[in-house]
């Protein structure tokens, strides 16, 4: 693969690093992007070819990406981490404690994430070989938004009863948390201004993250086992290119009730030891044979691949707060019909 050039290997980390956690299929579009634009991109960067080194350098950029997701949530992963061990401190016959909001959200993560665990392991080269063909590509991406809207669109009245407590309460706690305004010599009630007006102003705001984020996983502790594991069992689709897996998730969080804030963040993170597991498996082959000659394509690509996704979970958290699915929904069949017309009948 010495023939990967930089300018592939940034377009593809960025891409992985963006796409992996927007609703919109990081695999889908790192299958359709180099077959439209062609040339030499449709011949190096083909997921479909047995033995594809194109997929163990996308798959190794999971590995930034996943630590990305590590270091914007390393509080709350501290906290489930920690309750996972102490769980396990306090066994109790012939089962771990499942007592706290961590040591339950813990063992949620774990038990949602065996089933696409096990799945990928028996059976990710078969998904690959069949469904990692472009034109299927497009395909599964319409299908994509069309889960997207129709999640959207058809939500039960649970989740949006949820909607409404969630805002409430994050509507309560900003009104209790907000500070009041420094004054500044001369300017009576004015704001403090300069470089630690500024920090301030940043240490508010990722206060304000990560107090909403305590109050989202007490929501989700109480979500129960079995609704964990229905939501987990959908990452199986994430496998055909084109389904998002945090797009899938966050459906049917919503579906079991979920509000579309606490949907969002159940998903990403359940993507964080799914896509960390994946890339680490394919670190292996980037460090043999078939990373010889493109280690900087690489570096470049696990750079941009974290920034994007460090940039991209930010956002999507405010996001998710306020808005909806249906941009990504139409974005998605958007793309995946004009790929399908260009790919099936115009090239």
């Amino acid at each position: 693969m010495s023939h990967l050039t930089y300018l592939e290997a940034g377009v593809v980390g960025l891409i992985q690093g963006v796409t992996e956690l927007f609703p919109v299929s990081s695999l889908g579009h790192n299958v359709l992007i180099p077959a439209l634009v062609g040339g030499s991109w449709a011949t190096d960067l083909n997921v479909a070819r047995p033995e594809s080194p194109y997929l163990a350098f996308i798959v190794g950029m999971h590995v930034a990406t996943a630590i990305a997701l590590l270091i914007y949530f390393w509080r709350d992963w501290i906290r489930i981490i920690g309750g996972f061990f102490t769980s396990l401190a306090h066994w109790q016959g012939w089962h771990p404690r499942v007592a706290t909001r961590d040591e339950t959200l813990a063992w949620m993560i774990i038990l949602a994430t065996i089933p696409v665990g096990l799945v990928g392991l028996v059976a990710e080269h078969t998904f690959r070989v069949l469904f990692g063909k472009p034109i299927l590509a497009a395909v599964f991406l319409i299908v994509n938004g069309l889960i997207l809207f129709c999640g959207e669109r058809f939500r039960p009245r649970a989740s949006r009863q949820a909607d409404r407590v969630v805002a409430a309460q994050r509507e309560e706690a900003m009104t209790v948390t907000q500070p009041d305004p420094v004054p500044v010599a001369g300017q009576p009630g004015g704001a403090v201004h300069g470089a630690t007006g500024t920090a301030t102003g940043h240490q508010a705001v990722r206060s304000e993250e990560i107090s909403l984020g305590l109050a989202s996983d007490e929501r989700l502790a109480r979500m129960g086992f079995g609704e964990a594991l229905i939501i987990g069992l959908s990452q199986i689709l994430a496998l055909l290119a084109g389904i998002s897996r945090d797009g899938v998730t966050m459906v049917t969080g919503m579906a079991r009730g979920l509000s579309r804030e606490d949907a969002a963040r159940f998903a990403f993170l359940l993507a964080t030891p799914v896509i960390l597991a994946a890339g680490a498996l394919k670190v292996p082959d980037l460090l043999g044979p078939l990373g010889n000659g493109i280690r900087g394509q690489i570096l470049l690509g696990s750079i941009l691949s974290g920034l994007g996704a460090y940039v991209s979970v930010r956002f999507l958290v405010r996001y998710f707060q306020t808005r909806t699915l249906y941009p990504f929904a139409i974005y998605c069949f958007v793309f995946g019909l004009l790929s399908v017309i260009y790919l099936g009948v115009i090239k």
